[in-house]
């Protein structure tokens, strides 16, 4: 009887503390739940593309628009010191675009930016890259007038430069490429340090085989990329170009837009889109003004650049309109006349 009556009495205290923790657990909200109701409401980086709905890029080439100034580093140089910054602020503001994104470099390899990793890798003496930091200039001229800057570079090595393709290592087609990727997580990496917050995004061109180049577990890899890119501006949006692709698509998780290269606007499909974002990227359109990119006159009229313009901002997207430029860092005015009329058409929705 006694050791009945002491089980017993045991049973009803561990019965007593259960409901209490019950009590308990109850009241208190799960950490789980609160994790993810905090998830769904955070902001995403590229919430101000949204927002500006339309930008302007220009390719600062000199092979396009001024060849003899690759002539020499001295005459690249003269190219880049005579690019007026404030100038062509005035000009994006006038129309109202909400960024710009303008070349780094591209297949030449000259850049428009000192970079010590690139100089150290290539040893091409004196360096292709310009003394003047004209991403730098630009941001200043830019943010004055509320405008954030983007920039572009290629995930490959220079084309045109065999010393430059050589020194990286680089391999063109589906290759690992891990020891140009290390060298160029470097050279990109300088940069974003160089820059921090006065570089809003990144547009990277000829991502064309993420899958032997990007998507293995170990590094360098499309983690590792953004790691890189974002060493100076956590905030950075990145694209990854796969190339010329219809479909509104998003290459990886670890893009923030959409690169959206687009030859014919006509022929852009906007399929599987929630809130203007695919995969939970922002969707976003690239396309030429001109006859191909960076040249040639205007190839739309008003009404066909304001109708898509505006059918892709109804759908949550952004469009960037690329425009030839001068060797001065001007756009001429068939382009800006242009631009003008898209930015009023665009405000007044």
């Amino acid at each position: 009887m006694k050791l009945r009556y002491v089980i017993a009495l045991s049973l009803l205290a561990i019965a007593s503390a259960n409901f209490s923790s019950a009590q308990t657990a109850a009241a208190t909200p799960l950490p789980a739940a609160q994790n993810i109701s905090e998830e769904s409401t955070a902001s995403h980086r590229a919430d101000w593309m949204r927002q500006a709905r339309w930008g302007v890029m220009t390719h600062f080439l000199a092979e396009w628009i001024k060849p003899e100034a690759h002539s020499s580093p001295q005459a690249w140089n003269n190219m880049v010191d005579g690019f007026d910054v404030e100038g062509l602020a005035d000009q994006l503001k006038s129309v109202g675009a909400g960024y710009y994104l303008v070349t780094i470099g591209q297949n030449s390899g000259f850049y428009d930016s000192p970079n010590a990793a690139y100089d150290k890798f290539v040893g091409i003496q004196p360096s292709h890259c310009s003394k003047r930091d004209l991403i730098a200039d630009l941001s200043t001229a830019l943010s004055k007038r509320g405008i954030k800057l983007m920039v572009y570079l290629p995930a490959g090595a220079p084309g045109r430069d065999p010393v430059a393709r050589k020194a990286l290592e680089w391999q063109s087609g589906p290759h690992r490429n891990r020891e140009f990727q290390t060298k160029w997580e470097q050279v990109i990496r300088e940069w974003s340090l160089r820059w921090g917050k006065k570089v809003s995004g990144w547009w990277f061109d000829g991502v064309y085989w993420p899958n032997a180049m990007y998507r293995s577990d170990d590094p360098p890899n499309f983690a590792s990329f953004a790691a890189a890119v974002r060493a100076g501006n956590p905030d950075a949006v990145i694209a990854f170009n796969p190339g010329v692709v219809d479909r509104t698509i998003s290459l990886t998780p670890y893009e923030d837009y959409t690169a959206g290269e687009t030859n014919d606007p006509g022929r852009v499909a906007i399929k599987r889109v929630e809130d203007g974002k695919a995969d939970g990227a922002q969707i976003h359109r690239l396309i030429y003004l001109g006859q191909t990119w960076g040249k040639g006159p205007p190839r739309f009229s008003d009404e066909q650049i304001i109708s898509f313009t505006r059918d892709f901002i109804a759908h949550g997207g952004v469009v960037t309109w690329d425009v030839p430029i001068q060797p001065n860092g001007l756009i001429s005015k068939p382009f800006m006349d242009q631009l003008t009329v898209l930015g009023k058409a665009v405000a007044a929705r």
